[in-house]
């Protein structure tokens, strides 16, 4: 008896999380899989006609929201590398004691809500606001500069809203470095350079991955940045399955167009996975 309690043990722990995916995630994905390839609509209903002309119709109708979204994702994403690992260094290497203080600044942003950050950075950026208006004043930008509605604006509102999740995989992968490694490579003759490419940045390219994924999913999927700080030539693909469900009640274009953007990020996210080589990644991103 004792003995088939061991073997059930490790079942049972996993069965709460294992039925919470299976309910709340696989069955969500197949009814979306099967209205994807239904023909209808709302009054009379929707019937499965395997109609894969959808995912067709779906791709040359929305295929530059599509390749923009994932423009977007991919330079909002570059950036907060760009951004993300200086502080992340510089919290694992000088943080000392207040490590976890620096950390929890970095979180603190999220104790608002998103939409309340994106409307506040939208505030920011306005014509007459903190940013624009001392620059045209002294002459640096014409009076007839606009951000909002930009693509600039739309990307900057991307790297603020998700940077943390950037910060702390990097930080983990970068803490986990021994400053003892780092030494050695400046005793052989490396320069800080060298040494940062050689040493650190191998090192923690699990946590760079991790972060990329962690970022470059949301951003590419994200319609709330796009619709409060862009314009119509600025909408993303989020945009465009959230008016398909809720305003045109286009239920087949609207799974189709998230299966053909799921599909094509996992093929992304799966080569830039081989390409880096990381086995650490699970271990580094569960930390």
């Amino acid at each position: 008896m004792n003995t088939l309690k061991r073997r059930l043990a490790p079942y049972l722990l996993v069965l709460p999380g294992g039925l919470w995916l299976i309910l709340f995630f696989a069955v969500p994905m197949i009814a979306m899989l099967s209205l994807s390839l239904q023909q209808g609509d709302i009054v009379n209903g929707y019937t499965l006609t395997w109609h894969f002309q959808t995912y067709l119709d779906a791709i040359n109708d929305y295929h530059v929201q599509l390749v923009r979204s994932l423009i977007y994702g991919f330079i909002s994403t570059v950036i907060m590398i760009v951004l993300a690992f200086p502080i992340a260094y510089w919290i694992a290497f000088r943080g000392g004691k207040h490590k976890n203080t620096y950390l929890f600044l970095i979180l603190l942003p999220f104790f608002v809500s998103f939409v309340l950050r994106t409307i506040s950075w939208s505030m920011i950026l306005t014509d007459n606001g903190p940013v624009l208006e001392p620059l045209k004043k002294i002459g640096l930008v014409p009076d007839n500069y606009h951000l909002l509605g930009t693509a600039t604006a739309v990307i900057g509102g991307l790297v603020y809203n998700y940077l943390p999740f950037m910060v702390l995989p990097i930080y983990v992968a970068v803490e986990r470095i021994d400053p003892r490694v780092v030494e050695a490579a400046r005793d052989l003759y490396a320069n800080p350079a060298l040494a940062f490419r050689k040493v650190i940045l191998p090192l923690s390219l699990p946590g760079v991955f991790a972060g990329a994924l962690m970022t470059f999913v949301p951003t590419s999927t994200d319609y709330v940045n796009s619709g409060l700080l862009g314009s119509s030539s600025t909408t993303m693909i989020g945009q465009v399955v959230q008016a398909q469900y809720l305003q045109n009640s286009d239920y087949p274009t609207a799974s189709a167009l998230s299966f053909i953007l799921m599909a094509v990020m996992l093929i992304g996210i799966f080569i830039y996975a081989r390409a880096l080589g990381t086995e650490d990644v699970m271990e580094v991103a569960a930390r």
